[in-house]
């Protein structure tokens, strides 16, 4: 398979890293020169790509991608490939034959604490979460029209080596704020790519909740990664006099479990099942600085 991966980023950086020794050749957007050269380093063909403009590298790399992988956010005119103006995904892509597009549990907005599946009605709160619902249209549409089976993946708060709870304690970020009766969900970024990895090679589309099996208080995590680090946590702060930005408080005004379900019927075994598991293995591996 030849694999373009739209914004390998944090997640599609990990993704690459899964689909290298398997596939053909994995290509990768950033917006920054400087993140290009890492990529290059990891061995992918590192490609510019601003949201906007189509380079003849990038259609190059299109007209033979047979498996991609959109992770770059809507914006006010919509995902990247699908505005108007734009050629239709077809024509860019001649041979593509599978798509997955990482979406948000955010599109579920608020459902006070109850448990979600991704058949539950969609009801976002923030601006960025109302774009992302319209995107999953868009690509679910053209995976319709094409017959390309297009998965979407609801991705709840990634974290993983690199990205987590020892390193906001460790540079003095970490808080615990507590809200009662809120929980999240969060993924560990392997995971992310473990599961396009399954559903490419089943060639699986459809909507998919990638997330955890243990939705839980945020204050509660940053506990038990400060237990494992055997260091003070930070003190409880409450919510209602935590100074936050206003995209913070969008986030903790979703309440919700969200579901995993549909992934594991499918037949996915998840690598970091809760966030238990998860931090024990980074600490007793030392990796989670990488």
């Amino acid at each position: 398979m030849d694999v373009l991966i739209l914004g390998a980023g944090f997640s599609g950086a990990a993704i690459a890293r899964r689909l290298l020794p398997e596939a053909r050749s994995v290509a990768g957007t950033t917006r920054s020169p400087e993140r290009q050269q890492g990529l290059a380093d990891m061995g992918l063909e590192a490609l510019i790509y601003d949201g906007e403009t189509l380079s003849p590298a990038l259609r190059a790399v299109m007209a033979r991608t047979t498996h991609l992988v959109q992770s770059i956010a809507p914006g006010k005119a919509g995902d990247p490939l699908m505005r108007p103006g734009m050629p239709d995904v077809s024509s860019l892509m001649p041979n593509l034959r599978w798509v997955a597009y990482l979406s948000t549990v955010g599109v579920y907005g608020d459902h006070k604490g109850a448990w979600v599946t991704e058949d539950a009605p969609l009801d976002p709160v923030s601006t960025r979460s109302r774009e992302r619902v319209e995107a999953e249209e868009a690509w679910l549409e053209t995976g319709r029209s094409t017959g390309i089976p297009v998965a979407v993946l609801r991705l709840s708060g990634i974290y993983g080596p690199g990205r987590n709870g020892f390193l906001n304690l460790a540079n003095g970020t970490a808080r615990r704020l507590v809200k009662p009766g809120q929980v999240f969900n969060r993924i560990r970024v392997e995971d992310i790519a473990g599961a396009v990895a399954f559903l490419s090679e089943k060639g699986m589309g459809g909507v998919f909740n990638v997330t955890d099996d243990e939705p839980a208080p945020p204050q509660d995590v940053v506990l038990e990664a400060a237990r494992l680090m055997g260091v003070t946590p930070p003190p409880e702060i409450a919510f209602e006099t935590a100074e936050l930005s206003p995209m913070a408080r969008t986030f903790y005004g979703e309440n919700k479990r969200v579901s995993n379900a549909r992934l594991r019927a499918a037949g996915y075994t998840f690598l970091h099942p809760d966030y238990r598991q998860s931090l024990r293995q980074m600490w007793n591996e030392d990796c989670w600085k990488v």
